[in-house]
């Protein structure tokens, strides 16, 4: 006969596991369209990633997470596959995304269509969720959260100017000296092929170094962090990448990441 209390014990464990299992947040990490692994969020957290990327388009006032419009599935919504598990970890975790951690955790939220669509939906849902979320004020953080949500992509930049609450902006480097405070844009994200052209393959050209250095300057100057996008995903170019000054070092190789930052391997 089955023992379902065993069972249930086990299966809560189980479910538990997933969400403590990483308690050591690696710095500058950034996992990239996180949702293509088969844990969304869960795998990340694991190796320790302090930034997580989310897609979402906007249907009928939902947020799915979803590459492409026609990958969208009635299961994949941003609040099954970050908002509820984020909920429970922070709960399991006393507050915090790692536990006895201060290092700051983002989730980025790139919306793929209409941006004040999406972000009327981001608004609603996040008022179910609102302990979970730093809270912006007009000037400064009013309340420093276990998350703080940025919006990528098609960017509401009027509504959120507008609104300062709990969702603030990834800013882009033309942001760069408009008088956008850091709370309501704490990261600058530029696509890598902007700046060089590099493979990843030696080192990085020197135009290119002093390009990227200067930008980092510049954002870093306005408390800012700094993203690049598609970058070449290996450790040459991370370790150039960590060298320069990059903020949030962009990764879809979670746990050769992991090993790299740890060194345990």
């Amino acid at each position: 006969m089955i023992n379902l209390q065993r069972i249930s014990i086990f299966c809560c464990l189980l479910t538990f596991s997933c969400f403590v299992y990483a308690q050591n947040p690696l710095p500058k990490s950034h996992a990239h369209n996180d949702y293509d692994h088969e844990r969304p969020l869960l795998d990340a957290h694991s190796f320790g990633f302090t930034s997580i990327e989310a897609d979402v388009f906007e249907v009928n006032g939902e947020l799915f997470v979803a590459h492409d419009f026609e990958d969208i599935s009635e299961d994949r919504t941003l609040e099954a596959l970050y908002f509820q598990p984020l909920d429970s970890i922070v709960k399991a975790n006393a507050g915090r995304v790692y536990k006895g951690s201060e290092l700051p955790f983002y989730l980025m939220v790139d919306f793929k269509n209409d941006a004040d669509a999406s972000y009327i939906a981001l608004a609603k849902l996040q008022k179910k969720y609102t302990h979970l979320f730093t809270k912006l004020g007009e000037t400064e953080v009013d309340k420093d959260g276990a998350v703080t949500l940025f919006i990528s992509g098609q960017r509401p930049i009027g509504l959120v100017n507008n609104n300062p609450e709990l969702a603030a902006l990834d800013g882009r480097p033309n942001d760069l000296g408009k008088g956008y405070r850091t709370h309501i844009m704490p990261v600058i994200s530029v696509g890598f092929r902007t700046y060089s052209k590099w493979n990843g393959e030696g080192k990085l050209p020197k135009e290119d170094r002093k390009k990227i250095k200067e930008l980092v300057k510049q954002t870093h100057a306005e408390g800012k962090k700094l993203r690049f996008w598609a970058i070449p995903d290996n450790q040459n170019s991370w370790e150039q990448m960590e060298k320069l000054g990059v903020d949030f070092i962009n990764t879809d190789k979670l746990e050769e990441f992991y090993w790299w930052r740890t060194g345990s391997k």
